[in-house]
């Protein structure tokens, strides 16, 4: 799972070509810690199929602003640098992430 920052998010996420997984967190969201070892799981089963990423958006707030991300966690789909789909607070199950996958593959 690539972690990113401000300035890796726009080649690694908006940028590329295919699908990226992007994990959005933020220190202290509690929510997003229980969800980040199914997260990172599901990027070993599936890694091979689509690029998982993580962005920490305590320390890119404007990055976050800009991709429309509000609330957290949110798991966001992006296909050739276009947000697609996501998966936002209590939505961002692991078996909603993991079909939300599935459609992608």
């Amino acid at each position: 799972m690539i972690i990113c920052d401000k300035k890796t998010f726009e080649p690694e996420v908006l940028q590329a070509e295919g699908t990226v997984l992007v994990d959005f967190f933020g220190d202290g969201c509690v929510p997003c810690a229980a969800l980040m070892p199914h997260v990172e799981s599901l990027s070993e089963k599936y890694g091979d199929k689509i690029k998982f990423c993580k962005l920490n958006t305590t320390s890119a707030r404007r990055l976050a602003i800009s991709q429309k991300i509000m609330g957290l966690p949110v798991i966001a789909i992006y296909q050739n640098g276009e947000k697609v789909e996501e998966l936002v607070k209590d939505d961002a199950t692991p078996e909603a992430i993991e079909e939300m996958i599935k459609k992608y593959i």
